[in-house]
């Protein structure tokens, strides 16, 4: 329960407030903006990370550590639960705060499905293999360089994928607000990356 705590509270947060600020800026007229949504995201990976430094708060993490033999699976299995779980109450307190929001912010691609599905390997393949070096070179740094990383990918992809990289993340509002056409390419090319990222630090 104390390993599962963490992952509950650091994915819940990460989703309240980082959909959370997608739902306000669309309420408010845009007034968070694109930047600030980024921003969002990156300060609150960051802080979770601090906060918990031995939580992942993302499937596709969890199963790159246990695929590479760092996480049991009865460990990795239990992880990945609580953080959807911790994801699916985020978004339903988000319902209960804005029962208008449309999308509740889910991740949803401008472009073709295609497109966003390999862009979304690629930000997170980026994503986990600058949070494996780093935390190999410089482990005190790993909250803001995953945090820098995350707000980077979300301001220029942002607009064509939505920069999810996190399985949770995507699921919890796509379910809670029947916009599930798309969801697949969250599900799938986040672990993809995660994946590549773990097989290409072993080279690097």
């Amino acid at each position: 329960m104390k390993k599962l705590l963490p992952e509950f509270l650091g994915t819940y947060i990460i989703v309240f407030c980082g959909t959370g600020s997608i739902i306000i800026n669309s309420i408010s007229g845009g007034i968070i903006t694109h930047v600030g949504i980024a921003v969002t995201f990156g300060l609150v990976v960051m802080a979770m990370i601090y906060t918990f430094p031995s939580a992942q708060f993302n499937p596709a993490v969890s199963i790159g550590l246990m695929i590479n033999k760092q996480l049991e699976k009865g460990e990795a299995l239990g992880n990945i639960l609580i953080q959807f779980a911790g994801a699916l109450s985020a978004s339903l307190t988000l319902k209960l705060l804005f029962p208008d929001s449309s999308t509740l912010g889910a991740t949803i691609p401008s472009g073709s499905q295609l497109q966003s599905f390999f862009l979304e390997i690629l930000l997170m393949f980026f994503l986990v293999l600058a949070a494996i070096k780093s935390g190999e070179k410089t482990p005190h740094l790993v909250g803001a360089v995953v945090g820098a990383i995350v707000l980077l990918e979300a301001l220029f992809a942002g607009p064509i994928s939505g920069a999810s990289m996190n399985p949770a993340r995507s699921f919890a509002p796509a379910l809670l607000s029947s916009n599930l056409n798309t969801v697949w390419i969250y599900l799938s090319a986040p672990v993809l990356g995660s994946l590549l990222a773990f097989w290409v630090a072993k080279k690097a």
